[in-house]
C-alpha cells in the first residue's frame, strides 16, 4: 500500500512551511495591485484637479476687470491766441453841413486822397447872402446912432459944467450912448456869426485822408444841422484794430505787446501790430477786455473796416496737460477721472478741466504725467477697486489751438 502523505520530493519535505500569513509572492502581488489602483486613481484625477484649479485661476483673473489707461500728455506749446478782429481807421468822421442853401457843386468823388484844408464841395446859399446884406446895414445904422449919441453925450458933459444943463439929462444921454454902443458890438458880432457861417459854404476836409463816402450831388438841398452827411472822411496811413481779449488771457495783453494781423484775403501773410492801449475793466456782458492795437498802412494793403484775426505774441507758460475726452467722470462732486494707483487700485480724483479742443480736453489739475488714467470708465467705478490695467498709451496732442471766445 502505497503512502500518499508521504513527501516524494525531500527537499520540500525537509521545508518547514512559512509562520502564520500569506506567502511572500502573494504580498508582492498585493503591493503591486494597490500601486497600479493608486497610479490609476491618481492618472483619472490629476487631470481633473488640473482644471479645477485652472478653473479657479480663470475665475479669479475674470473677477478682476481689465481696463485700458493712457498717460496725461502736455499740450502743443501754442502759436499765440488767434481771436477775431475788427479793423478800422485811424481817423474817420463823417463830414456834415453847417450851411443851409443848394449844392453848387463837389471836388471829389468817392476814393479820392485829399490833403488837409482841401476844398470838397460849395453850397449855394441865397438866404444867408440876404441875411448878410441886412447885417452889414444894421451895422451901419448902430454906428450912425452910436456917433450922434458919442457927441450928444460929449456936448452935454461940457454944458453941465456951466448949468446950461441938468445932470439928470447928462446922465440920459451918457446912458443913451451906452445903449448905442451895446447895439453896435451886438450887431458887429451877428455878422461875425453870418460870415463864419458863409464860410462853411466851402466844405473843407479837416485832415488829410480819404474819400470813403459821397452822399450829396448838385442840387440837392442842404439844411444845416440835420444827420445827413456830405461825405465821409477817413485816414488810413495808419490803422485801429480792435479785439476782445477773454478774461482767462487778459493778464497777457499789455500795452507794448507784439501781435500779427491776419487777413482772410492775403492768406500766409501777416502785418507787424502793436498794442497801443487797453479797457483796462471787463466788459460786463462778454467776460472779455477791449484791446486796441496799432497797424501800419503807409502802403494801403489793407482796408479800413475790414475783418481780420490777430494772433498775440504766444504765451510762455507751460502747456497744461491734456487728456481724451471719454475719460471724464461727471458726478455731483464734479469731473473726475480714474486713477490706476500702484497696487493697481482704483483712485477717484477731481480735476480742473481747461480748454476743450473736441476729443481732447485740457486737465488743468488733478493729474501728472505719470498717473494711469482709466479711458472709457464705467458709471459703476468706485474708489478703491481692483483693476487690471493694459499697457498705457499716450494722448495725442491737439493738432491746433482753438480761438477766442
Amino acid at each position: 500500500m502505497i503512502d500518499t502523505e508521504s513527501p516524494a520530493d525531500p527537499a520540500r519535505a525537509a521545508a518547514p512551511p512559512p509562520p502564520g500569513g500569506p506567502p511572500v509572492k502573494l504580498r508582492r502581488a498585493v503591493v503591486l495591485t494597490a500601486v497600479l489602483v493608486a497610479a490609476a486613481l491618481a492618472a483619472g484625477l490629476w487631470p481633473r484637479w488640473r482644471q479645477r484649479d485652472a478653473r479657479a485661476a480663470d475665475e479669479r483673473e475674470l473677477a478682476v476687470p481689465l481696463v485700458t489707461v493712457v498717460t496725461p500728455a502736455p499740450g502743443r506749446a501754442g502759436a499765440g491766441l488767434l481771436l477775431p478782429a475788427e479793423v478800422k481807421a485811424w481817423v474817420e468822421a463823417p463830414l456834415y453841413a453847417r450851411a443851409s442853401g443848394y449844392l453848387k457843386r463837389w471836388h471829389v468823388d468817392l476814393g479820392a486822397r485829399v490833403k488837409r484844408g482841401a476844398l470838397l464841395a460849395e453850397i449855394s446859399t441865397p438866404e444867408l447872402d440876404r441875411e448878410l446884406e441886412r447885417t452889414h446895414d444894421d451895422l451901419a445904422e448902430a454906428a450912425a446912432a452910436l456917433g450922434l449919441a458919442k457927441i450928444t453925450a460929449d456936448r452935454y458933459a461940457a454944458l453941465v459944467k456951466s448949468a446950461s444943463v441938468s445932470e439928470q439929462e447928462t446922465a440920459e444921454k451918457q446912458a443913451d450912448l451906452a445903449v448905442k454902443t451895446a447895439r453896435q458890438q451886438a450887431a458887429r458880432a451877428n455878422l461875425r456869426r453870418l460870415e463864419e457861417t458863409k464860410g462853411f459854404a466851402r466844405v473843407t476836409a479837416p485832415f488829410a485822408g480819404t474819400i470813403t463816402a459821397r452822399e450829396i450831388d448838385v442840387g440837392d438841398l442842404i439844411a444845416a444841422g440835420t444827420s445827413r452827411p456830405l461825405f465821409r472822411l477817413a485816414q488810413a496811413d495808419r490803422l485801429r484794430v480792435f479785439v476782445r481779449v477773454p478774461q482767462s488771457h487778459a493778464a497777457a495783453a499789455v500795452v507794448g505787446q507784439s501781435a500779427e494781423l491776419l487777413l482772410p484775403e492775403r492768406p500766409g501773410r501777416g502785418f507787424p501790430a502793436r498794442v497801443v492801449r487797453t479797457a483796462g475793466a471787463m466788459a460786463t456782458d462778454s467776460r472779455t477786455l477791449l484791446v486796441e492795437l496799432e497797424v501800419d498802412n503807409a502802403r494801403g494793403e489793407i482796408l479800413p473796416g475790414s475783418f481780420g484775426e490777430v494772433r498775440l505774441a504766444p504765451d510762455t507758460r507751460p502747456a497744461p496737460l491734456t487728456l481724451p475726452g471719454n475719460t471724464l467722470l461727471f458726478r455731483p462732486e464734479g469731473p473726475q477721472v480714474g486713477v490706476v494707483g500702484p497696487a493697481d487700485r482704483v483712485e477717484l480724483r477731481k480735476v480742473k478741466l481747461g480748454r476743450d479742443f473736441g476729443t481732447i480736453v485740457e486737465i488743468l489739475g488733478g493729474v501728472s504725467a505719470a498717473d494711469r488714467v482709466i479711458l472709457n470708465p464705467s458709471d459703476s467705478l468706485v474708489a478703491g477697486a481692483l483693476v487690471k490695467a493694459a499697457a498705457p498709451a499716450r494722448v495725442a496732442a491737439p493738432a491746433s489751438q482753438p480761438k477766442g471766445r
